[in-house]
């Protein structure tokens, strides 16, 4: 097989002495997406590995990819990301994808624990509570995405204004405040499992805003959409090139 040196090194860092199956039945195919998802693809942009290795868990959980998933949360603890990190992103990923989806990849995650020794249940991180989880949420909702939240709620139809209290009270006031993550990562996490879902582009460009708004620049959010391409396909990559370009110009 002709893997680069480089993809062997990448790959050895995050699955040292893994033994695949697919190289002793499908050896071409592992040449060439080790070569581009190891090679080609991490050389472009501006994310460190464990970032990089965050995005790609919290797509594998959009897609519902639970063996892709398992791979990689194995390969994050390699590289330094933290249980409490892992167990941000399923919470968070409850908000956008599911619980019915991600039920799955949390009791998958808490296997994986079990088998490296990570006593469970992890230490709790919640800064909210049942009284103050919807002022804290809203309070933040406002400071990452400004007036459009004041706007939104207004504008909301009678019958429809609870949905967005309960965007101030869930999403952001259950899982947003919590610790673990910063909210950088958090908004970058976010737009990495819409773009991943499909289907979702008034959303991505909803939070491609949020992002530049908290410092996450163009050039991360390109990044973070290269590094997703071996995992989401050129459709749901391109779409989200699209909104990119869409909501930030070319300077």
């Amino acid at each position: 097989m002709n893997i680069t040196e480089t993809a062997n090194k990448n790959h050895e860092e995050l699955f040292p002495n893994y033994k695949s199956i697919l190289k002793e039945t499908d050896p071409e195919f592992i040449e060439l997406f080790d070569n581009f998802a190891f090679d080609e693809v991490i050389a472009y942009g501006n994310i460190d590995t464990k970032t990089r290795v965050m995005m790609i868990i919290g797509s594998t959980i959009a897609q519902g990819a639970l063996t892709e998933y398992k791979m990689f949360v194995n390969g994050a603890l390699n590289v330094g990301v933290t249980p409490v990190q892992i167990k941000e992103i399923l919470y968070q990923s409850v908000a956008y994808v599911g619980v019915a989806k991600v039920i799955d990849f949390i009791y998958a995650t808490n296997e994986i624990f079990k088998e490296r020794r990570i006593s469970l249940p992890l230490e709790g991180q919640s800064t909210t509570t049942r009284e103050n989880r919807h002022q804290k949420g809203l309070a933040l909702m406002k400071a990452t995405f400004g007036d459009r939240i004041e706007q939104a709620r207004v504008n909301a139809p009678d019958n429809q204004k609870h949905i967005q209290d309960y965007l101030a009270g869930n999403c952001f006031g259950d899982y947003y405040t919590r610790n673990g993550l910063d909210m950088k990562t958090r908004e970058l996490l976010t737009f990495s499992m819409l773009i991943s879902m499909g289907g979702t582009e008034s959303q991505v460009k909803g939070h491609i805003q949020g992002n530049v708004d908290i410092g996450n620049n163009k050039e991360t959010l390109l990044s973070v959409t290269t590094q997703l391409l071996p995992y989401i396909g050129y459709p749901r990559t391109l779409n989200a090139l699209r909104c990119i370009n869409e909501v930030i110009n070319e300077e």
